[in-house]
């Protein structure tokens, strides 16, 4: 994260973290102030997990996309940690639990609508979620494996009925469905070197200038979004294996390695041979069968 403005010199906070099965839950206190989290604050593994905010004391205004939620206590914001994030609150307790995405099975427009959007924590399933997850803070002790991983699968079904909860309030407008339609297009598509807006306008039986319009709004072009995704994928390919950079860049349709080695050093802030070399030396200097804490590699920001 990205510090901001404090109302304090001395910034002072605390931090707890637990675990429960596949989930992971972290109670945060800290003062008056703002952050924010860029693209150069984003890793690899933040691309696999989906975060849910939980405020408990104070005030709290979380944007998001195109979601800005203005929190009070008891009430729940679902972030997207692949995405830029800000945070603006006064002295505050949060506590944020880290799902999996594979378990909550968010559609990619679903999650767009979701994201940054407040989830009422005093009605329905997000009131269940939410005296869950601040009880849950306080007190996990006692649970065998077994009886760990089944409590978490129970907790991220509640989860998952108060998001599809949210979404009744949510519908999308035509353009949104629309949108959400040609991203799907493009999320598998990405390989392909020759996706571009006049294919994919054309598979979805519009004008490239109505598809343009579709994104007009966005904080991406399609063209943009096109080549973020390919880096994304690239970035996560690039910290997992052993490939080298010109043969993942061909993968995810990037003809040039030199253009992607620009534009990957462009957007993230390092070089993406920094990712192969480190796992490379890992992988050398590591005791055999001994993987890191998350079986990948993690480059700092530079």
């Amino acid at each position: 994260m990205l510090s901001g403005r404090h109302d304090s010199a001395e910034f002072q906070g605390s931090v707890t973290a637990r675990g429960l099965g596949l989930l992971k839950l972290i109670e945060v206190v800290t003062p008056a102030g703002e952050c924010s989290r860029d693209a150069r604050c984003i890793r690899a593994a933040d691309e696999e997990l989906w975060q849910i905010d939980l405020l408990t004391r104070g005030q709290a205004r979380v944007e998001q996309g195109r979601g800005t939620a203005d929190l009070s206590p008891a009430d729940l914001v679902l972030i997207d940690p692949a995405r830029p994030v800000r945070y603006a609150a006064t002295d505050s307790t949060h506590v944020t639990m880290l799902v999996p995405r594979r378990e909550l099975r968010l559609r990619p427009g679903d999650a767009a609508r979701l994201a940054g959007v407040r989830i009422k924590g005093d009605r329905g399933p997000g009131a269940l979620v939410s005296s869950l997850a601040r009880d849950m803070a306080r007190s996990l002790t006692g649970f065998r494996p077994g009886e760990a991983d089944r409590s978490a699968a129970a907790v991220i079904e509640l989860v998952s009925v108060a998001l599809e909860a949210q979404l009744g309030d949510v519908r999308p407008a035509p353009d949104e469905a629309l949108r959400d339609r040609v991203v799907g297009y493009i999320e598998a598509r990405l390989s392909d070197r020759d996706l571009a807006p006049a294919r994919i306008a054309a598979a979805h039986h519009i004008s490239v200038r109505r598809l343009h319009k579709l994104f007009e709004d966005q904080p991406l072009t399609v063209a943009a979004l096109i080549r973020q995704r390919r880096l994304d994928q690239c970035r996560a390919d690039l910290a997992r294996s052993d490939r080298t950079v010109a043969a993942v860049a061909a993968r995810w349709g990037f003809a040039d390695p030199a253009h992607f080695s620009r534009l990957f050093k462009a957007t993230y802030g390092y070089n993406a041979a920094a990712l192969t070399s480190s796992n490379r030396a890992r992988t050398v200097n590591a005791p055999a069968g001994s993987p890191g804490e998350d079986g990948r590699t993690q480059i700092a920001d530079k």
